[in-house]
């Protein structure tokens, strides 16, 4: 069992299968040693878990919860592109995190720790990444959050 494996298993955490995309793209392209992954949702098992705006519609906390949901995603399609394979991620390298939010909300940050600090627990300083986390009026299927990732395979 890989490291990541045992930090996944001691969280609880079993990865979804790959997301279909719900456009015109795949799910993610790799360009040398870096693998980008798509924009993904929180969905669970087959579901949008959350939509609509931080905070009025949806609690930071919740926002929290969909981040980590999203990266979820992305991790799943990350343990594709590497074949199953853990030990070949060198580092997450960036993450951009978009959060639907109210005009005046200024806590996008906080959203997407969510999923940063997600990061950090499975990969260690490997997951130590550059971020973007951007407040914006409208996301796919009315999601709360997507998530894009980066990453380094070795």
């Amino acid at each position: 069992m890989s490291e990541i494996e045992a930090h996944l298993k001691r969280l609880g955490i079993i990865l979804p299968a790959v997301p279909n995309p719900v456009a015109a793209y795949v799910p993610y392209v790799r360009a040398d040693h870096l693998v980008f992954v798509s924009g993904q949702l929180p969905f669970q098992d087959g579901q949008l878990r959350f939509t609509g705006k931080i905070p009025t519609v949806v609690s930071v906390e919740n926002g929290q919860e969909a981040a980590k949901l999203a990266l979820l995603n992305a991790l799943a399609v990350l343990h594709s592109a590497c074949a199953g394979e853990w030990s070949k991620v060198d580092r997450i390298v960036r993450l951009s995190v978009f959060v639907q939010c109210a005009d005046d909300f200024t806590q996008q940050s906080i959203v997407a720790n969510g999923a940063s600090n997600l990061l950090l627990e499975i990969f260690g300083q490997a997951g130590r990444h550059a971020r973007a986390a951007v407040g914006v009026n409208a996301l796919p299927l009315g999601a709360t959050v997507e998530l894009e990732l980066v990453a380094r395979l070795n």
